[in-house]
């Protein structure tokens, strides 16, 4: 099997970090996604050219030049044959090198046309510049990251970027793939990283309405203040806590041999709390409280790296992690039982004239 989106076209205007993450999801889900980029692309801001690539896997890259009327008009008769079209520029480029989203549907009518970006189509920042940290920052959400008294932490890109930009835009395409069943027709999608990010955040907005989220200041329950939600070092790395629960709290104790502490759920004893629990982890290696936590349900794990997350037995066992022309990769998610998708491949280069001739006959009049 090839998976669930099997048989379903997209293209993607080449892009960075969300754009080709949210293709590089719906290729693994079986789509038959051709990127098209402008010919030797940009490096990433430390010099690393290419540093996005493992963001292509399975799908075909094309070099085009957008400013040739002659390659314009042979993506448009691509976009004619594809079911979507995927980009993550700022407002108004599309439009001027003539693949606006008016122009698209009126050859296509069918075409679900996603515009990834992080303030949006509209609004005063919509052709502002951003990164996921400036997302977070005014969605409130990079405020609520971080233990009290420190700084707030930036949650590397997953949040704004990822959780927020690209997962969405994939939802997006599948429900309006859902709708065109119904009503014959594509739509345009408006995936602004900022949207996305606050719908994560659901779960905080509502502790907060319950009086249940409080001011950074006094700290909060998930955001490392918490002595029974962080992170602790041992001899020779980190164990991760997430004793939330009371018996999962009772266990936690019970293990590290503490007695009679304070009230956890009095925020004035979490820095004793801390200090005990941090002593005790400190008395022993990583291993060793691996085991010692092994089938006990205390919600307390080891921190691993890179390197090492690949390498455990239940990533093993799960299949969590696959090679990709020699490189380690996180292996395709969700699960399906019947349509199984592929196990991830490398990109392959490819010309605008092979994609064409490959989708004919296909959707629409063509151009």
């Amino acid at each position: 099997m090839s998976g669930p989106l099997d048989g379903l076209r997209v293209v993607e205007m080449a892009g960075l970090g969300p754009t080709p993450h949210s293709c590089m999801v719906l290729t693994d889900l079986g789509a038959d996604v051709v990127q098209i980029r402008r010919p030797a692309g940009r490096g990433a801001p430390d010099g690393v050219v290419d540093a996005d690539s493992g963001l292509w896997r399975g799908r075909r890259i094309v070099e085009a030049n957008l400013k040739d009327p002659d390659t314009i008009d042979t993506v448009r008769k691509i976009v004619v044959q594809a079911d979507v079209l995927v980009e993550g520029f700022r407002p108004g480029v599309m439009e001027r090198v003539g693949l606006g989203p008016d122009t698209c549907l009126e050859l296509a009518p069918h075409l679900v046309y996603a515009r990834m970006t992080g303030w949006g189509q509209g609004g005063q920042f919509q052709h502002a510049a951003g990164h996921d940290i400036n997302y977070l920052a005014v969605t409130g959400i990079l405020s609520a990251m971080g233990p009290a008294g420190e700084p707030p932490i930036p949650p590397l890109s997953l949040v704004g970027d990822f959780g927020g930009g690209s997962m969405f835009l994939v939802v997006g395409v599948l429900a309006a793939l859902l709708e065109r069943q119904r009503s014959g027709r594509g739509q345009v999608i408006d995936a602004a990283m900022t949207d996305g990010a606050a719908i994560l955040a659901q779960l905080q907005w509502s502790w907060k309405a319950a009086g249940r989220w409080v001011s950074r200041e006094d700290g909060n329950l998930l955001d490392g203040s918490a002595p029974f939600y962080c992170t602790y070092g041992c001899t020779d790395g980190y164990m991760a806590v997430g004793a939330l629960e009371d018996v999962f709290w009772h266990n936690l104790v019970e293990v590290l041999g503490l007695e009679d502490l304070p009230n956890r759920w009095d925020r004035s004893h979490w820095p004793d709390l801390r200090a005990a629990i941090a002593a005790r982890f400190a008395t022993k290696s990583r291993a060793e409280w691996e085991e010692a936590f092994d089938g006990v349900d205390a919600c307390v794990t080891a921190v691993l790296d890179f390197d090492e997350a690949p390498a455990h037995p239940y990533a093993v066992e799960r299949g969590s992690y696959v090679r990709v022309s020699g490189e380690i990769q996180p292996n395709v998610a969700p699960r399906f039982s019947r349509s199984v998708p592929n196990n991830p491949a490398a990109h392959q280069s490819a010309a605008l004239g092979s994609v064409l001739e490959g989708w004919l006959p296909g959707r629409g009049d063509g151009v």
